[in-house]
């Protein structure tokens, strides 16, 4: 008997708690009409540009210092392969086999 009078009661709590928050009236602060709800999509716009604007910068940023990176890199790379191979060219020449 204790358990459904447990269930009934959480039963009816559970019920009854969707109607009691759609029942609610707004906040007397807070202006629901058509003109505050495009203010409010036009911050949320701006907000989202804004966003989206650092998010591009970051990287672009980010893919320029890679590439120079690795430019660098594969320049540096090149030099001292034409070297050495410069280097073994002479060794060769000088030591003929």
């Amino acid at each position: 008997m204790k358990i459904v009078l447990t269930s009934l009661l959480l039963g009816t709590a559970l019920a009854c708690s969707p109607a009691i928050g759609w029942s609610r009236q707004p906040d007397p602060g807070q202006d629901n009409t058509a003109k505050q709800d495009a203010k409010r999509a036009g911050h949320e716009t701006k907000d989202a540009a804004k966003d989206s604007g650092r998010a591009v910068k970051h990287g672009t940023r980010q893919a320029y210092h890679s590439a120079k990176r690795h430019t660098k890199r594969a320049a540096h790379r090149t030099k001292n392969a034409t070297r050495d191979a410069v280097q073994g060219a002479k060794e060769g020449a000088h030591n003929p086999q």
